[in-house]
């Protein structure tokens, strides 16, 4: 679980009023629902700095007096290495030794032993004091050590048995590496049972925070001859791996920044947001007409692929909607996945015979309210209790933002960014060799060829329990009544690979 089970407990962020505002010389009139129009003046938006994530960087705290688009804004919220959340708050719990699933009565008595072991980490804390706990969150990796790191073992180790051996290595990257636990138990699981897999075995770990790569370094120092931990963001990575690999993206993409968009519901035209940070620190959101490309290039892909925004669906229905009195001119936001489209555009172009394996949360409670499509969970931690917030413009570094993935479009937009033409290439005078691809290689239907692959189902999305029940030890996690933890939690996860 990502999120422990929550008091009825909302945390109320910075007003949020949408209004009138002339940019870039086009005055629109934005009233997205009557209850948050306000007559008062827009700060002048044609004087501010845009900036991006890349110079909020270079900020020891959050800037006045500027604007951003939302995707900046949580992207900086979120990573900034001086003062983001998983910079400096973010802590992934730890059992210090895996729990005896055989041994444990039910599934109550498994979420009493996990609560308590959430409340030593989180000692100090002050139930009700208003001051934040520490910012513990636990993940399946965790909490059902070692064997759901193996059951993702066994599934990469099949595929490459079947594939690739003995006649290349078995390289592996992990995305964002946490406390190491899955590179521990997958490397530790091919020591044991696939000793001549191991010896074959490069294991590559990008980790953007300095603090969990440190980490990393020292509880895998038995394995540091098959690994190497590289200290960025993946959206800084500029090397070509020209052989073939796996990449191993677990519950990562969930905090990828979103942009927001909403309809204008005569024209149905986007327009982008932005958010705007006043002289006072309070942030506003505006709206101005579509123009960035990264967020221009999603919709364009999107609708290639087949799929339609809801809030565009019935163009009748919202345009006599717009005709009723004091209706809004805007539709609700929609909250679109442009970094993730960006990290697919990294893996055609820089792992380019890489085979994905992905696993996220594909729906989440306790959304923020202003009824946006694909909306995140917004929360911190107050003393011992969780509690969700009703915006996403809080104070940058104190709040988890995570979104659901939509599994059947990301299907679809993966197969179809890699069918598009390779943006970057070798460096002129140097030769890098790329084994030719089949035309469908990253299809869900491809087979490799010649070797007989007649149990090999394609690529394809899992149920969470459908991933472990075919490639875990499920008797391992099976508990005294029966009830199996590991199969049974995470029902909202689902697997691509």
């Amino acid at each position: 679980m990502r999120f422990a089970p929550r008091l009825p407990l909302i945390y109320h962020g910075p007003s949020l009023s949408v209004r009138s505002f002339s940019h870039y010389g086009e005055l629109l009139s934005v009233n997205p629902r009557p209850s948050g129009f306000s007559n008062n003046a827009l700060p002048d938006t044609k004087g501010l700095r845009r900036l991006t994530a890349q110079d909020l960087a270079t900020h020891t705290t959050p800037p006045k007096n500027v604007n951003v688009l939302v995707r900046d804004f949580i992207h900086d919220a979120l990573y900034n290495p001086n003062y983001g959340y998983f910079s400096h708050q973010a802590t992934i719990l730890s059992s210090t030794e895996p729990y005896e699933f055989n041994r444990i009565r039910s599934s109550k008595k498994f979420d009493d032993l996990v609560a308590g072991a959430c409340d030593v980490g989180n000692e100090g804390a002050v139930p009700g004091s208003g001051v934040l706990g520490r910012q513990l969150w636990h993940t399946p990796v965790e909490l059902f050590q070692p064997w759901y790191g193996r059951a993702i073992a066994q599934c990469l180790t099949s595929e490459y048995l079947l594939n690739h051996f003995p006649y290349e290595d078995f390289i592996i990257f992990e995305l964002g590496g946490g406390n190491g636990t899955l590179a521990g138990n997958v490397l530790d699981f091919l020591q044991l049972e696939y000793p001549d897999v191991y010896e074959r075995t490069r294991y590559h770990i990008i980790e953007i925070s300095p603090r969990l790569a440190s980490l990393q370094r020292l509880k895998l120092k038995h394995h540091t001859s098959c690994l190497e931990i590289a200290n960025k963001s993946i959206f800084e990575w500029d090397e070509i791996v020209p052989l073939p690999c796996y990449f191993v993206a677990l519950e990562v993409i969930d905090n990828f920044a979103h942009d927001m968009i909403r309809y204008h519901l005569s024209t149905l035209e986007p327009y982008q947001a932005l958010i705007v940070t006043t002289e006072d620190g309070d942030y506003e959101e505006v709206y101005e007409p579509l123009s960035d490309p990264l967020l221009q290039k999603y919709l364009t892909l999107r609708t290639k692929a087949g799929h339609v925004s809801p809030l565009q669906s019935s163009r009748f229905l919202q345009r006599l909607r717009a005709t009723l009195p004091f209706a809004p001119n805007l539709s609700r936001p929609e909250f679109v996945p442009t970094h993730l489209l960006s990290f697919l555009e990294i893996l055609r172009d820089k792992f380019p015979l890489h085979r994905l394996l992905l696993s996220d949360f594909s729906s989440l409670p306790d959304t923020i309210d202003n009824g946006a499509i694909n909306a995140p969970v917004v929360q911190t931690r107050v003393g011992n209790a969780m509690v969700p917030c009703s915006t996403y413009m809080v104070q940058p570094g104190y709040f988890d933002i995570f979104f659901p993935t939509n599994f059947d479009e990301l299907q679809n937009m993966y197969e179809l960014t890699m069918a598009l033409p390779r943006k970057s290439m070798p460096e002129e005078g140097i030769s890098v060799t790329t084994p030719r691809l089949d035309s469908n290689f990253f299809s869900r239907n491809w087979r490799a060829s010649p070797v007989d692959v007649s149990s090999y189902t394609g690529r394809r999305v899992f149920s969470h329990r459908d991933f472990l029940y075919k490639y875990g030890n499920v008797e391992a996690t099976t508990l005294r009544n029966g009830e199996n933890p590991m199969l049974d939690y995470y029902k909202n996860v689902k697997f691509l690979f």
